[in-house]
């Protein structure tokens, strides 16, 4: 029975650290480094015909070159309001319409301005690392409330506690390896 409930809080503690971690590199995809990435505006709300709609559902996107992006709307009379969300995103970035596609062209970043996205990343790394730790300290909070209802022994407590660490190291291992892809390709731009 408590092997039962220690693995019930764990699974429950994995799932909250790998959606922790999930979130942390879906961060890390919106932040701009000097290629053309989707990620940085498949999310971008679009005012289209009175209601906001993420640009991923409203187009497709794709590469031809390292620093282009093309956005090939579903429907041409959304070319606008796709324009106008990308200008008020504040990106840096100036979309170019050809009538029938929206090109974005990435120009090469500043070492300034990668190092300032190297901060903001890291930062998002840190969030990361909290989201994992606090999905930590509530399956702690549950195997000690576990422990204190008499459902598991104080061994079992202790073994639980070795595995939530565990867990923990590996998912802050995993933004740590995030961490280091998205540093090395900002600055390397």
């Amino acid at each position: 029975m408590s092997d039962e409930l220690i693995e019930a809080v764990h699974m429950e503690a994995e799932e909250r650290m790998a959606k922790a971690v999930a979130h942390t590199r879906q961060e890390f995809a919106g932040v701009r480094s000097g290629r053309a990435n989707p990620g940085l505006v498949e999310k971008l709300p679009v005012e289209y015909y009175g209601a906001v709609v993420p640009l991923q559902q409203m187009a497709s996107f794709s590469v031809p070159e390292a620093r282009m992006l093309v956005i090939s709307p579903f429907d041409k009379g959304a070319m606008s309001a796709i324009e106008k969300a990308i200008r008020d995103a504040n990106l840096g970035l100036n979309p170019s319409n050809d009538g029938a596609a929206i090109r974005l062209s990435f120009p090469p970043l500043t070492e300034e301005r990668r190092k300032d996205f190297v901060r903001m990343v890291r930062q998002k790394a840190e969030d990361g690392r909290t989201g994992v730790r606090n999905a930590r300290r509530d399956s702690r909070k549950d195997l000690e409330s576990l422990q204190k209802d008499g459902d598991i022994g104080e061994d079992d407590l202790r073994r639980a506690e070795t595995g939530l660490d565990k867990l923990t190291k590996r998912f802050e291992a995993e933004i740590e390896t995030a961490l280091e892809a998205k540093t090395t390709e900002l600055m390397e731009g």
